[in-house]
């Protein structure tokens, strides 16, 4: 099976690729190489990947009909995870987020319904549940009130592949991932920014006071999650699921800061801040309609997890980030 990953030199999708690749699967993957980050880093994700004689990839944007429509024959699934990320900056420049987002994902989709291709995999959020007070998200919760831009279009993605699956016939999982740290991670999110900045000795930016929480998803988690979506799209044709892809368990900010401290044996300084707007006061997964249909187990706790990104972090992702550790 060939398999289209878009977005596939970036955090997520460079593990899925690698996964993929070791499973078997001839793999093309789509990349616009975005300044959102150094193009240096997206090189070093896919550094495995580019040597392998099953992977091909293609560098351009999903917004591009035409760069699209050239893609290679013989797909028969996607995992289309490409999307300006983050929260924060949707604020700053909503209309690029709606552009990429949105428009990006219905021109993935409209290549799936011109060539027939039969499973589709999209990489949704968390975010789109916004400030929700019941706890564990459930899949069935209401999500009509999101509170950033990125959230917005994040759930305008599900909403389109829900239409696809009605009008074409489209099997359709939409993932909601709930945050994902690890290896790769990439230089904007809170883990690897506050690792380097321990690193360097300098004080962490705390947006309020330390109680926010999240359900931190270790990446091979996620990878799994994903390889068995691509999995269920194949053998269920015409079905539309969305699915939540978590821990199942919370850390609040104040607890992952002081991991952060402790897996590089460092003593974090904390400045504290005003709550930035778009920030959700906690999340956590209800993953039980993960397990029932893919069979999804996470199996990697946050130390665990912490420890493991420490050593990739020390040992390439400093030097990326211009960190010289003692």
């Amino acid at each position: 099976m060939a398999v289209l990953v878009t977005g596939a030199a970036g955090f997520i999708g460079s593990h899925v690729v690698d996964h993929l690749l070791a499973r078997g699967e001839e793999v093309v993957g789509l990349d616009s190489y975005d300044e959102f980050y150094a193009r240096a880093i997206k090189d070093a994700n896919l550094a495995r990947a580019r040597d392998h004689g099953r992977f091909r990839l293609i560098e351009g944007d999903i917004r591009d009909r035409d760069k699209v429509e050239s893609l290679p024959d013989g797909i028969e699934a996607i995992v289309h995870l490409a999307a300006r990320a983050g929260v924060r900056p949707s604020i700053q420049d909503p209309f690029t987020y709606a552009d990429v987002n949105v428009l990006g994902t219905q021109v993935i989709l409209d290549l799936v319904r011109r060539r027939g291709i039969p499973s589709f995999v999209f990489g949704s959020s968390s975010s789109v549940y916004g400030n929700n007070e019941k706890v564990p998200f459930s899949e069935e919760d209401r999500v009509d009130a999101p509170i950033s831009p990125y959230a917005a279009t994040k759930r305008s993605g599900e909403l389109l592949c829900h239409a696809q699956t009605h009008l074409f016939g489209t099997a359709c999982v939409c993932l909601r991932f709930f945050t994902v740290y690890g290896p790769r991670q990439r230089p904007d999110l809170a883990i690897r920014k506050f690792s380097k900045k321990v690193l360097l000795g300098e004080p962490l930016p705390r947006f309020g006071d330390g109680r926010t929480a999240r359900d931190y998803t270790y990446v091979n988690d996620i990878v799994a999650g994903v390889d068995a979506a691509v999995g269920f799209v194949a053998n269920n044709p015409g079905r539309f699921e969305i699915v939540n892809l978590g821990e199942a368990a919370t850390v609040t900010l104040a607890e992952m800061i002081e991991v952060v401290g402790e897996v590089f044996d460092r003593e974090p300084h904390v400045t504290e801040l005003p709550v930035e707007p778009g920030d959700v006061e906690r999340t956590c997964a209800d993953v039980t309609k993960a397990g029932a249909l893919l069979g999804y187990r996470p199996t990697t706790a946050f130390r665990a997890g912490m420890e493991r990104f420490a050593a990739w972090y020390l040992s390439e992702g400093a030097r990326q980030d211009g960190v010289a550790p003692a």
